[in-house]
């Protein structure tokens, strides 16, 4: 017998990961952006508030919560078989873990709102893919966001199957698998993996969302394996912004523009970031999580030296992730090189 999983005790720091985690993400809005001059807006406020900062939909975003509100509609009919499901796939830091995330808070809120009286449901469940995970491992991060206890001492089928039984019992409709591209399926245990995550999406009545960096150049999708996953699920690309075509700028300068309109900073100018939105592109490669990255250290350091402002001097003095700062020498490397004789 399965008892209902209930949030563990609340600790210092909650993954998203486990139940406890998730409930605190879903249920912590973000915090009100109240007026630069307010004097009772103390310092260490504003440092938090910049460090959380704000989540910008991007269209990559709203083409994901099109795709999976289908899908929802579609899978809530099909008794038995095979299920559809949704690849996020891109690059590092555009943005996909975010996107999954902020999904599954949609989806969660809006269950609660449907069933406000009916307590001992999850909606929506959020795991990672271990490294060099195995199909016990696998289930077993399922087990730990249920609260489920004596892991230990359960086998790898009683786990799925306790597992199971309560996701079905709970209403879960949305499954959040992340990093699906660490699953090797050359390597036995990648394969038996997979095989494991297949499984689940049969027995769980669920939609199921993976997210991983560029899934279509990973063995997942390869071999007999591969191709029923890719006969299930269909791929959303979350691929870097551009900034080519007036539309692409467009687009960007909005993000940009949303991003400056939230800043809380008492010497800030309204419409500066916008100013050097083609730069931000440059630095960043349309990147939001490197867009992010900067912005908010940028806010952060200005109010620690007290200018309260930014400047693309500052922007300047910011070191992102060593990909993006490769990425922005890459072209002045390429402008300053010696053209090669014929």
């Amino acid at each position: 017998m399965v008892t209902t999983a209930q949030p563990a005790a609340t600790s210092t720091f909650s993954p998203l990961t486990t139940w406890d985690g998730w409930q605190q993400f879903v249920d912590t809005p973000h915090a009100p952006a109240r007026d630069a001059s307010d004097q009772e807006w103390t310092l260490e406020q504003r440092e938090d508030y910049h460090a959380r900062f704000v989540v910008l939909k991007t269209p990559a975003m709203d083409a994901l919560s099109t795709a999976v509100r289908r899908l929802l509609l579609l899978n809530r009919g099909q008794q038995g078989g095979a299920r559809r499901g949704l690849i996020i796939s891109g690059p590092a830091t555009t943005g996909k873990t975010t996107a999954m995330q902020q999904l599954g808070r949609t989806v969660e809120l809006a269950d609660r709102r449907r069933h406000p009286n009916r307590d001992g449901r999850l909606p929506v469940l959020f795991i990672t893919v271990p490294p060099s995970s195995t199909p016990k491992m696998l289930i077993s991060e399922f087990a730990r966001f249920l609260g489920l206890p004596t892991l230990e001492r359960m086998n790898q089928i009683q786990i799925t199957n306790a597992v199971c039984e309560l996701l079905c019992e709970m209403g879960t409709q949305l499954v959040l698998v992340d990093d699906v591209h660490l699953m090797d399926t050359r390597s036995r245990a990648g394969a038996e993996t997979s095989d494991q995550l297949k499984y689940l999406g049969e027995r769980i009545p669920a939609t199921f969302v993976y997210s991983g960096i560029d899934v279509e150049a990973s063995p997942l999708l390869t071999g007999v394996r591969g191709s029923q996953l890719a006969g299930r699920f269909k791929i959303v690309r979350n691929q870097p912004l551009r900034y080519g075509s007036s539309g692409d700028k467009q687009v960007w300068n909005a993000l940009v523009n949303g991003m400056d309109s939230a800043l809380r900073l008492r010497q800030h100018r309204p419409g500066t970031l916008v100013t050097h939105a083609a730069y931000l592109h440059a630095r960043t490669g349309g990147r939001m999580g490197s867009l992010s990255h900067l912005i908010r250290e940028a806010a952060l350091v200005s109010l620690l030296d007290g200018t309260e402002k930014i400047t693309k001097k500052l922007l300047e003095q910011i070191e992102l992730d060593s990909a993006a700062e490769q990425r922005a020498r890459a072209p002045r490397r390429h402008r300053m090189s010696p053209q090669r004789q014929p």
